[in-house]
């Protein structure tokens, strides 16, 4: 029998002595369907306790990381205990507080981190299954933030779709379509409506032969953090410099075929969302560019194959504008050009040497730039690039997403 993971992470005051093991609850019931199995972890007994002596000197339940590296809660020992949870590390050089985690599956939490993982993590899990797990708003939180520390699940069809493996998110906003393949290291911010629950559902099937890996942090965030991600904001960058990319994008190809016998894309179908970054102090203005080295840094529609690789992400294949109905990306207000719509198989500014194209150091990039009206303060609307493809992915043969490079610049002098 297959159990399905979730590491809790919270936070002990440690008033004896730490423990790192791993506490499995046995109460599971299976559901056996075709090619899926249903794990629910039913509600764990604890001991009752008619007046809990952590309710007397509660301590602040804040955020804190273990030695290990995970996130967690600081909690009083007996809660933490009674949470189902475990020692692990120390959340402060003058307390003896310490993090602690559980694991379970097909129950819910509504502490600060949570560690959803498959089963025999840290090796991949290669059956099929469905496991379901909830997190609830603690009082006054208003967003899940969602990191795919690792997620390796079955490409989609050649189509665009995810139906041998998917990850399925409700209850909060905006929408997510399912996402299934290679997404390690992306993130997600949802917002909780009130004080519904968000729910995560990954499902696989068994039929199919591939080694799946996830873990997958869950961390909630105050309605007044500073952390919160602007609406409409499904993906929000806090550095100077960094990278975006679409989902699933990778380096490899997609192996299976589309509905015409060609090679499929690895965009999925039916995305339309928000990359958003914070803009910096004193920076007015980011550049976006294509990486040197990836010439399919940015192939969102038509057919990859029937084009000479070396001519891949140059201006002469970018389109823009009224072109671009199907898979596009916008960059609003973009400096210098007069729409700000980009699809096609390049990228606006982007130069090629050609026949050393796609070499290390070969490219030259009059990089994009998109323009805020003043300083950027706290309140100032992030950057962003909204991401959209339809239902259709078989005309985009071989096509990957798109990968940009990302810097702020600095104001200009008054």
């Amino acid at each position: 029998m297959n159990v399905w993971l979730v590491v809790f992470c919270l936070g002990v005051l440690h008033v004896s002595r730490s423990c790192c093991a791993v506490q499995q609850r046995s109460n599971v019931t299976d559901v056996i369907g075709s090619n899926e199995l249903d794990v629910v972890q039913a509600g764990a007994q604890r001991s009752g306790r008619f007046f809990p002596f952590y309710t007397i000197g509660r301590i602040a339940n804040v955020p804190c990381t273990s030695p290990s590296g995970l996130s967690g809660t600081c909690l009083i020992a007996g809660e933490c205990k009674d949470n189902g949870g475990l020692a692990s590390g120390s959340c402060s050089s003058r307390t003896n507080q310490a993090v602690c985690y559980t694991k379970s599956c097909g129950g819910s939490t509504n502490l600060n981190s949570t560690y959803f993982t498959n089963s025999g993590f840290p090796g991949p899990y290669n059956g099929g299954g469905t496991c379901t797990f909830t997190v609830n708003p603690s009082s006054g939180i208003c967003q899940l933030r969602i990191d795919f520390r690792s997620l390796t699940l079955s490409q989609p069809t050649g189509d665009g779709s995810c139906t041998t493996d998917r990850l399925t998110i409700v209850g909060g906003s905006p929408a997510v379509v399912p996402i299934c393949g290679e997404n390690t290291g992306q993130h997600l911010y949802l917002n909780f409506a009130g004080s519904s629950p968000i729910s995560l559902r990954i499902a696989t099937n068994g039929d199919v032969s591939f080694n799946r890996l996830w873990n997958i942090e869950l961390s909630q965030i105050a309605c007044a953090s500073a952390e919160r991600a602007p609406v409409g904001c499904l993906q929000y960058y806090t550095d100077e410099t960094g990278e975006i990319s679409s989902l699933n994008y990778g380096l490899g190809e997609n192996p299976a075929l589309n509905t015409v016998g060609a090679r499929g894309s690895r965009q999925l179908a039916n995305t339309n969302y928000g990359i958003c970054i914070r803009p910096a102090a004193a920076k007015c203005s980011v550049s976006y560019s294509l990486p040197p080295n990836d010439r399919y840094a940015f192939t969102l529609s038509d057919n990859a194959i029937v084009i000479d690789p070396t001519l891949l992400g140059s201006a002469m294949l970018s389109a823009t504008g009224a072109a671009c109905t199907t898979d596009f990306i916008i960059i609003p207000n973009p400096t210098g050009l007069t729409a700000d719509r980009f699809c096609g198989l390049g990228f606006p500014g982007v130069t090629c040497k050609y026949g050393t194209a796609w070499r290390v150091g070969t490219i030259e990039a009059e990089m994009l730039t998109v323009s805020v009206p003043s300083t950027p303060t706290a309140s100032a609307r992030p950057f962003v690039v909204y991401t959209v493809t339809n239902g259709n992915e078989t005309p985009d043969v071989a096509n990957r997403g798109f990968r940009l490079l990302y810097t702020q610049n600095a104001c200009s002098a008054a």
